[in-house]
Protein backbone atom coordinates (compact mmCIF):
# COMPACT_ATOMS: atom_id res chain seq x y z
CA UNK A 1 0.00 0.00 0.00
CA UNK A 2 1.45 3.69 -0.70
CA UNK A 3 1.48 6.44 1.29
CA UNK A 4 0.04 8.91 -1.64
CA UNK A 5 -2.59 10.53 0.01
CA UNK A 6 -6.16 10.37 -1.11
CA UNK A 7 -7.73 13.74 -0.70
CA UNK A 8 -11.63 13.65 0.67
CA UNK A 9 -13.22 16.75 -0.19
CA UNK A 10 -16.78 17.86 0.65
CA UNK A 11 -16.61 18.22 -3.19
CA UNK A 12 -17.03 14.87 -4.43
CA UNK A 13 -15.47 11.92 -4.44
CA UNK A 14 -11.63 10.95 -3.49
CA UNK A 15 -9.18 12.87 -5.88
CA UNK A 16 -6.43 10.87 -6.15
CA UNK A 17 -2.66 12.07 -6.96
CA UNK A 18 0.29 9.77 -8.39
CA UNK A 19 3.35 10.18 -7.17
CA UNK A 20 6.46 12.47 -8.77
CA UNK A 21 8.57 10.66 -11.33
CA UNK A 22 12.38 10.12 -10.83
CA UNK A 23 14.00 13.32 -11.49
CA UNK A 24 16.18 11.44 -14.21
CA UNK A 25 13.68 10.16 -16.04
CA UNK A 26 12.03 13.64 -15.67
CA UNK A 27 15.28 15.10 -17.38
CA UNK A 28 15.21 12.73 -19.85
CA UNK A 29 12.44 13.80 -21.14
CA UNK A 30 13.01 17.19 -21.01
CA UNK A 31 16.01 16.43 -23.00
CA UNK A 32 13.60 14.41 -25.49
CA UNK A 33 11.59 17.91 -25.67
CA UNK A 34 14.79 19.65 -26.64
CA UNK A 35 16.03 17.17 -29.19
CA UNK A 36 15.56 17.91 -32.64
CA UNK A 37 12.35 16.47 -34.21
CA UNK A 38 14.26 14.12 -36.57
CA UNK A 39 15.47 12.16 -33.11
CA UNK A 40 13.23 12.59 -30.05
CA UNK A 41 11.69 9.41 -31.07
CA UNK A 42 14.37 7.47 -30.52
CA UNK A 43 15.00 9.10 -27.18
CA UNK A 44 11.61 8.29 -25.84
CA UNK A 45 11.43 4.88 -26.88
CA UNK A 46 15.12 4.75 -24.86
CA UNK A 47 13.42 6.18 -21.93
CA UNK A 48 10.47 3.42 -22.00
CA UNK A 49 13.28 0.64 -22.78
CA UNK A 50 14.87 1.71 -19.65
CA UNK A 51 11.66 2.01 -17.34
CA UNK A 52 8.81 0.95 -18.44
CA UNK A 53 6.71 1.81 -15.76
CA UNK A 54 7.19 5.82 -16.76
CA UNK A 55 4.43 7.18 -17.22
CA UNK A 56 5.98 10.43 -18.45
CA UNK A 57 8.09 8.12 -20.62
CA UNK A 58 4.80 6.15 -22.66
CA UNK A 59 3.05 9.56 -22.78
CA UNK A 60 6.45 11.33 -24.27
CA UNK A 61 6.76 8.43 -26.90
CA UNK A 62 3.22 8.56 -27.83
CA UNK A 63 3.39 12.66 -28.52
CA UNK A 64 6.85 12.28 -30.95
CA UNK A 65 5.58 8.58 -32.12
CA UNK A 66 6.03 8.76 -36.24
CA UNK A 67 2.66 6.85 -37.30
CA UNK A 68 -0.98 6.72 -35.70
CA UNK A 69 -0.24 3.40 -34.90
CA UNK A 70 2.48 3.82 -32.96
CA UNK A 71 1.01 6.30 -30.55
CA UNK A 72 -2.14 4.22 -30.08
CA UNK A 73 0.14 1.33 -28.72
CA UNK A 74 2.30 4.17 -26.73
CA UNK A 75 -0.65 5.65 -25.19
CA UNK A 76 -2.66 2.71 -24.54
CA UNK A 77 0.30 1.14 -23.01
CA UNK A 78 0.56 3.64 -20.83
CA UNK A 79 -3.00 4.03 -19.90
CA UNK A 80 -3.10 0.70 -18.62
CA UNK A 81 0.43 1.47 -16.43
CA UNK A 82 -1.37 4.24 -15.31
CA UNK A 83 -4.56 2.36 -14.37
CA UNK A 84 -2.41 0.05 -12.19
CA UNK A 85 -0.26 2.88 -10.84
CA UNK A 86 -3.49 4.59 -9.50
CA UNK A 87 -4.79 1.47 -7.76
CA UNK A 88 -1.32 1.06 -6.11
CA UNK A 89 -2.17 4.76 -5.08
CA UNK A 90 -5.07 4.07 -3.72
CA UNK A 91 -7.69 4.67 -6.57
CA UNK A 92 -10.58 2.24 -6.07
CA UNK A 93 -12.11 2.69 -9.63
CA UNK A 94 -13.90 5.98 -8.99
CA UNK A 95 -12.51 9.05 -7.49
CA UNK A 96 -11.40 12.31 -9.24
CA UNK A 97 -7.78 12.23 -10.96
CA UNK A 98 -7.37 15.97 -11.30
CA UNK A 99 -5.24 17.58 -14.46
CA UNK A 100 -4.03 20.11 -11.70
CA UNK A 101 -2.18 17.91 -10.14
CA UNK A 102 0.99 17.77 -12.41
CA UNK A 103 1.82 14.42 -11.52
CA UNK A 104 -1.61 13.06 -13.10
CA UNK A 105 -0.41 14.86 -16.15
CA UNK A 106 1.31 11.92 -17.92
CA UNK A 107 -1.51 9.54 -17.02
CA UNK A 108 -4.06 12.13 -18.05
CA UNK A 109 -2.43 12.66 -21.44
CA UNK A 110 -2.30 9.02 -22.07
CA UNK A 111 -5.95 8.25 -22.03
CA UNK A 112 -6.36 11.83 -23.93
CA UNK A 113 -3.71 10.21 -26.80
CA UNK A 114 -5.45 7.10 -26.67
CA UNK A 115 -9.15 8.85 -27.46
CA UNK A 116 -7.95 10.68 -30.21
CA UNK A 117 -6.20 8.02 -31.92
CA UNK A 118 -8.45 5.75 -31.64
CA UNK A 119 -11.13 8.44 -33.39
CA UNK A 120 -8.36 8.81 -35.90
CA UNK A 121 -8.35 4.69 -36.64
CA UNK A 122 -12.78 4.97 -36.26
CA UNK A 123 -12.68 2.74 -33.08
CA UNK A 124 -15.49 5.89 -32.51
CA UNK A 125 -16.92 3.69 -29.75
CA UNK A 126 -13.34 3.50 -27.97
CA UNK A 127 -13.15 7.08 -28.27
CA UNK A 128 -16.76 7.70 -26.54
CA UNK A 129 -15.54 5.60 -23.88
CA UNK A 130 -12.35 7.08 -22.88
CA UNK A 131 -14.13 10.62 -23.38
CA UNK A 132 -16.28 10.17 -20.96
CA UNK A 133 -13.76 8.28 -18.77
CA UNK A 134 -11.68 11.15 -18.71
CA UNK A 135 -14.83 13.67 -17.84
CA UNK A 136 -14.92 11.77 -14.88
CA UNK A 137 -11.91 11.94 -13.97
CA UNK A 138 -11.63 15.12 -14.10
CA UNK A 139 -14.59 17.26 -15.04
CA UNK A 140 -12.83 20.43 -15.98
CA UNK A 141 -10.84 18.42 -18.36
CA UNK A 142 -14.01 19.39 -21.41
CA UNK A 143 -12.70 23.54 -20.68
CA UNK A 144 -8.68 22.46 -20.60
Amino acid sequence: MSDQPILLTPQGPPRTVLPVETAAVRHAVQQVLAAPAAGRRNLAAAIVAGNPRSLIGWCTLGDVATDTIEKYAAYRVGYHRGLDTLRANGWRGSGYVRWADETNRPFLGCLRGLGAMADAIGETDEAERIALFLAQLDPSLGSA
